[in-house]
């Protein structure tokens, strides 16, 4: 028996087969499943049932994973006390929204690469709400999302936020928001619900919010004279030094995006704890 075939074990377990785990692991189907009949021999016992659904554990594989959950505890501690960072190995997997991949991202992924040159990174930009159903599915190993994520089997680590500004084209004249298109971020985020419903509020159901989840299309849609759009300051600095764009206002002022690097506490990963904490660092760095 050994911690490689414990680990795989943990993940079928985890995932609820073979195909999953094989994802998560960076391993092949073959190699999953190997390592679990090695692991019933050397117990002489059946550790899963297959069910319409997946896997399911026997009452030997629920005795196991208490264990194994234990020793991969202690096997991450080892790592975060005692081992090498620069050695570790295996696919990480990032997920992040658009706002945090147009801000501080590439820094983030600098900073881990140093910290951890021969851990394999995979990156996954999308909206907030997409992010958070890939961790919760454990399709994500840590997620730079609008947050935090209410459950408990999730750690949240706050990161700096975002504020928004009112920004038209700078020779567009006094806007009637009534009669100008609004762009806000993707259908199904905060911010597009948050400024649609304002909108509705002041002037009726007749605006026209366009959505996006491309933040720099979305500005340069603004600069163009297509729509106005409340967006990060930090974002459309460039625009705004260009004399492409120039803030307004709109009446009302959309809330602050509040971020954090979320991850899971089960089963334990240092490589989450400590990308969170390089994320918290890099973040505060950038937009300090």
């Amino acid at each position: 028996m050994t911690l490689d075939q414990l680990r795989t074990f943990l993940w079928v377990a985890r995932l609820g087969g073979v195909r999953r785990a094989a994802a998560r692991l960076n391993i092949s189907q073959p190699a999953v499943s190997g390592r679990i009949a090695t692991l019933e021999q050397a117990l002489c016992q059946t550790l899963f049932q297959r069910r319409p659904g997946g896997l399911v554990l026997t009452r030997h594989g629920q005795m196991l994973l208490t264990y194994a959950e234990q020793m991969l505890f202690v096997e991450e501690e080892i790592r975060k006390r005692v081992a090498d960072p620069s050695e570790a190995q295996g696919l990480f997997r990032i997920g992040a929204s658009e706002t945090i991949a147009q801000s501080w991202l590439p820094a983030f992924m600098k900073a881990f690469s140093d910290a951890f040159p021969r851990v394999t990174l995979d990156l996954t930009v999308d909206i907030s709400v997409n992010l958070r159903a890939a961790l919760l599915e454990r399709g994500l190993d840590l997620a730079f999302l609008m947050g935090p994520v209410s459950d408990f089997t999730v750690e949240n680590v706050a990161l700096p936020s975002f504020d928004l500004q009112w920004y038209k084209a700078s020779d567009m004249g006094e806007v009637d928001l009534a009669r100008v298109p609004v762009i806000s971020y993707a259908t199904r985020t905060r911010p597009h619900r948050e400024v649609s419903e304002a909108l509705t509020q002041r002037h009726g159901p007749g605006v026209r919010v366009y959505s996006s989840a491309s933040l720099s299309a979305s500005l340069q849609m603004i600069a163009a004279g297509v729509a106005v759009g409340a967006y990060p300051h930090a974002l459309a600095r460039g625009l705004l030094e260009a004399g492409a764009i120039a803030p307004f206002d709109a009446g009302f002022q959309p809330s602050p995006l509040q971020f954090t690097a979320s991850y899971l506490t089960e089963p334990r990963s240092y490589l989450a704890e400590r990308g969170a904490e390089i994320a918290q660092a890099v973040a505060g760095e950038w937009c300090g």
